[in-house]
């Protein structure tokens, strides 16, 4: 299983926000320093996320974005879930350019498939507050609070 860029810097963008004292605001140049990767990348990505309601973002001089909800409600899961365009992990997957010959006969398809359903089951299992709660390591490598 691979997950798209899109889906990767999600996450790193929740990780960052995360990490960020409750209610404070960030910013996408900050987190795209952070991480060395592109501002244009993150603006499609805080926009994306902005619309599905896991992260305010505030206009303005002071704006800025920051998680609209508590990292414990934040389901990884359902965040790949939303992100990803689709788990079309061999050609059979998609009805519509499937022109696999043995497709009506393949076993090959149901182990794929009961992989992916268990692989999207243990992301299932974690929360946004599961991916930080080794703060104090992953602030040695942003610069926020203490640390800065």
């Amino acid at each position: 299983m691979r997950l798209t860029n899109y889906t990767d810097y999600s996450l790193r963008v929740l990780i960052y926000l995360a990490m960020k004292p409750e209610g404070e605001l960030s910013n996408i140049k900050e987190i795209a320093e952070a991480y060395n990767i592109s501002k244009n990348h993150l603006m499609k990505v805080t926009y994306e996320l902005g619309k599905m309601n896991v992260i305010e973002t505030i206009r303005g001089r002071n704006g800025g974005i920051r998680l609209a909800h508590s990292p414990e409600q934040i389901n990884v899961g359902e965040i790949v879930r939303k992100t990803e365009e689709d788990f079309h992990i061999v050609e059979c997957f998609d009805a519509d350019h499937n022109h696999c010959v043995i497709s009506p006969v393949c076993g090959l398809k149901h182990v794929l498939n009961k992989a992916l359903q268990a692989y999207l089951a243990v992301l299932d299992e974690y929360t946004l507050a599961d991916l930080v709660k080794n703060q104090h390591s992953l602030l040695t490598y942003f610069s926020l609070g203490e640390n800065k």
